[in-house]
C-alpha cells in the first residue's frame, strides 16, 4: 500500500515558519511556470494587517461598525420546560455548560419557545432581511429560489453581496471570494440553522456588513426542511444528503450542487451537530466534552495547498475563535452504531459528502459540528453561540485572504488540470489506524475523563487502489442520467457529433459482489445494495460512436470527475447504478481528435 502523507518538515519548513516564507514549493512554481506567466501567491504572514478586523461573536458585543447599522434585537431565552428531562446526564455535567454572555434571538430561540425555529419562519426573515437591504444603501441581499423538497417545501438561500446584482455571473465578474453556508442537512441537528440566522441578520443590517467590502455570502439556513419538521435525521425517503453529494439522487442534494456550481464558492462551511452520549455512552461511559468539532476535506487526490489553506488560514483561527470565548474544540470523530465497536474515526474519506466534494470542487470545506443531538433544546444558547464564534472567524478569515484565495484557486485549477494523462490517481484510500488520548466526561461528577482510543485518522490517507490519470472518459450515448449529475456538479462534458477512436482503456471485471455502502458509521441511510467489482484494465483503440459522450480530466474538476466514473469503488456512478454496465466507460489515455459539442 502507498502512504499518502504530507513530506516530513524540518523546523525551517514548520507551519509556523512557512507563514513567514513563500510557501510554495518549487515543483509546484515549474508546473505553473509550464502552464502560465502568474506569479504564484505568497502564504500571508501571520501579523499582516486584517482585510477586516476580527469581528467574533463576543468581539460583535463590543465592537460599534464603520457604518451605525439597524438596531439588532437581543432577547433573552427561557429554559424550555423538557430541557432538563432528556438530559443524559447530572447538573455537574450541565455545570460545564454554562451559557453565553451574549443572548441570541431568532423566532426559534424566543421566551418560552418549545420547538426551534420553523420552516415558514424561516422564509419570512430571509424575505424580511432582503426587503430591508432594499430600503438601505451598502449591501445587497436577495433569496434565492433553488427548488423544492420532496414534500414540496421551498430550498431557498440568501445571498448577500456588494456586486452590483446578485445574479451568479456579476458576483462572479466582482471577483470576491464566495462563502457557502450550509445548515441542518440532517433535520435533527437545529443549532446550526438558528446560528445561520443570527448570521444572516448580522450581515445585512449589523456587525458582520463590512466584510462585505471584500467577500459574498450565501446562506442556506436549513438544506433539510423535511428532515427538521420530522425532527429526524434523513430526508423524507430516507435518504442521509451528507452522503448524497456525488450522487444528487435527492432534490435536497440537487438544489446545493446547482449553487455551487453557479456561484463557486471557495469557502464552504457545512453546520451540524453530534450526539452528546447515546452510543457514547454506552460504550465508554462517558459524555462528550466538546463545544466543537472540527475538521476540513479529506478525502484522496485533494490538492495540497487547499489543505495548507484549509488547517493554516482557517481551522487554526476558529480553534483561537472558541478558545478565546471559553469553547472547547477537537477534531471531529465519531463512531459505529455497534455497540461491540469501540474503534473512533475521524470524519469519512468518501468523496460522497458534503466536506470532500466541496474539496475536490477546490473550495476550503469546512465541517463544524456542535454538541446538540440526543439533548432537545439544552444549552442552545451555548451551541448557537459556538456556531456564531465558529463562522465569524471563518468570514473573517476569508475577507482576510480574499486575494490570497483567488490566488489559489486559480493556480489550483491549472495544477488539477494538468495531471491529466500524465499522473497517477489514488482511486480508493482509507485512514490510517493510530491510537488517540481521548477527553470526555464523567456523567456524574462532570470531571474530565481521558480515554485511550483506538483511532482512525483522516489525516494521513493511505492509498488502497491507484492508475494512471487518464486524458478523460467516454461514456455511452445512454449514459444520460450519469451526464446530467455531472453537469450539475460543474462538471464539462462534450457530446460527440461524429464517429471516430481513441486510444484507450476499458474494464474487464474479474469479480462481482453487492453489498450496502458503508461509512465510519455503518450502513449509509436507505442506501440500497452496490455492485462492487474487481477490474483489470485493457488497453487498444476504442470506438466513439456518434452520440456518445466525452468527459476530460483536463478541467480544474477532474478529481471530481475521477471520483464519479471509476468504476471499482462503493461511490462511484456504476456501483450505485446511474451507468449500465461496465461497458458504459471507457478511459480515453492519450488527447483525443473528436468532433465534439456541448452536451444539450
Amino acid at each position: 500500500m502507498t502512504r499518502l502523507t504530507a513530506p516530513k518538515m524540518s523546523p525551517a519548513e514548520s507551519p509556523r515558519a512557512l507563514r513567514r516564507r513563500p510557501w510554495w514549493m518549487a515543483a509546484a512554481a515549474l508546473l505553473l511556470a509550464a502552464c502560465t506567466s502568474v506569479p504564484l501567491p505568497r502564504w500571508p504572514d501571520a501579523t499582516q494587517p486584517a482585510a477586516a478586523g476580527p469581528i467574533g461573536a463576543a468581539a460583535a458585543s463590543r465592537s460599534t461598525p464603520s457604518a451605525t447599522p439597524l438596531p439588532v434585537q437581543v432577547t433573552p431565552i427561557a429554559t424550555a420546560p423538557s430541557g432538563a428531562a432528556v438530559a443524559p446526564y447530572g447538573p455537574a455535567v450541565a455545570a460545564r455548560f454554562p451559557d453565553p454572555a451574549i443572548v441570541y434571538s431568532t423566532p426559534g430561540l424566543a421566551p418560552g419557545r418549545t420547538s426551534f425555529t420553523s420552516n415558514v419562519e424561516i422564509r419570512t426573515w430571509l424575505r424580511d432581511l432582503a426587503e430591508q437591504s432594499a430600503r438601505a444603501a451598502g449591501p445587497k441581499a436577495a433569496v434565492l429560489s433553488l427548488g423544492s423538497s420532496q414534500r414540496g417545501e421551498p430550498l431557498e438561500a440568501l445571498i448577500v453581496t456588494q456586486a452590483s446584482s446578485t445574479d451568479a455571473a456579476t458576483v462572479l465578474a466582482a471577483a470576491r471570494p464566495t462563502v457557502l453556508l450550509i445548515g441542518q442537512q440532517h433535520g435533527n441537528e437545529p443549532a446550526g440553522s438558528e446560528a445561520l440566522l443570527v448570521v444572516a441578520r448580522e450581515l445585512v443590517q449589523g456587525l458582520l456588513q463590512p466584510l462585505l467590502d471584500h467577500i459574498n455570502v450565501i446562506i442556506v439556513p436549513r438544506a433539510n426542511p423535511d428532515g427538521a419538521a420530522a425532527n429526524q435525521r434523513v430526508t423524507a425517503n430516507g435518504i442521509d444528503m451528507n452522503r448524497d453529494h456525488l450522487l444528487l439522487k435527492t432534490p435536497e442534494a440537487r438544489a446545493l450542487a446547482k449553487l455551487a456550481r453557479d456561484y463557486r464558492p471557495m469557502v464552504i462551511v457545512d453546520a451540524h451537530e453530534y450526539t452528546v452520549a447515546g452510543r457514547y455512552l454506552q460504550k465508554f461511559g462517558a459524555i462528550q466534552r466538546f463545544d466543537a468539532l472540527l475538521q476540513y476535506a479529506t478525502t484522496a487526490n485533494l490538492p495540497e495547498f487547499v489543505t495548507k489553506a484549509s488547517e493554516e488560514w482557517f481551522r487554526e483561527p476558529i480553534v483561537a475563535a472558541l478558545k478565546e470565548q471559553s469553547l472547547s474544540s477537537e477534531w471531529y470523530y465519531t463512531t459505529s452504531t455497534n455497540p461491540d465497536d469501540k474503534l473512533v474515526s475521524m470524519g469519512g474519506t468518501q468523496p460522497d459528502t458534503e466536506r470532500n466534494v466541496g474539496g475536490l470542487e477546490n473550495a476550503v470545506s469546512l465541517l463544524i459540528e456542535t454538541r446538540g443531538v440526543g439533548i432537545g433544546r439544552l444549552h442552545i444558547q451555548r451551541r448557537v453561540h459556538t456556531d456564531v464564534t465558529a463562522i465569524t472567524s471563518v468570514l473573517n478569515s476569508t475577507a482576510r485572504r480574499a486575494n490570497d484565495l483567488l490566488q489559489l484557486r486559480s493556480y489550483v485549477e491549472r495544477e488539477v488540470s494538468a495531471k491529466a494523462c500524465n499522473e497517477e490517481a489514488v482511486i480508493e484510500a482509507a485512514p490510517t489506524p493510530t491510537r488517540h488520548d481521548l477527553v470526555m466526561l464523567d456523567p456524574q461528577t462532570g470531571l474530565d475523563r481521558t480515554i485511550t482510543v483506538d483511532w482512525n485518522s483522516a489525516l494521513q490517507l493511505r492509498a488502497l487502489k491507484s492508475r494512471m490519470r487518464p486524458c478523460g472518459y467516454l461514456l455511452s450515448a445512454a449514459s444520460t442520467v450519469a451526464v446530467d449529475r455531472l453537469r450539475l456538479l460543474g462538471v464539462p462534458v462534450m457530446q460527440i457529433t461524429e464517429p471516430g477512436s481513441v486510444l484507450g482503456e476499458s474494464y474487464q471485471e474479474t469479480a462481482r459482489s453487492t453489498g450496502a455502502r458503508q461509512d465510519v458509521r455503518g450502513t449509509i441511510a436507505d442506501s440500497p445494495p452496490v455492485t462492487k467489482v474487481v477490474v483489470d484494465l485493457v488497453r487498444g483503440v476504442v470506438d466513439a460512436p456518434r452520440g456518445s459522450y466525452y468527459v476530460p480530466v483536463n478541467q480544474p474538476l477532474g478529481s471530481l470527475a475521477l471520483a464519479a466514473l471509476e468504476p471499482d469503488t462503493q461511490s462511484s456512478y456504476f456501483a450505485n447504478h446511474l451507468l449500465d454496465g461496465l461497458q458504459s466507460t471507457m478511459r480515453v489515455m492519450t488527447a483525443p481528435s473528436l468532433t465534439l459539442q456541448d452536451a444539450p
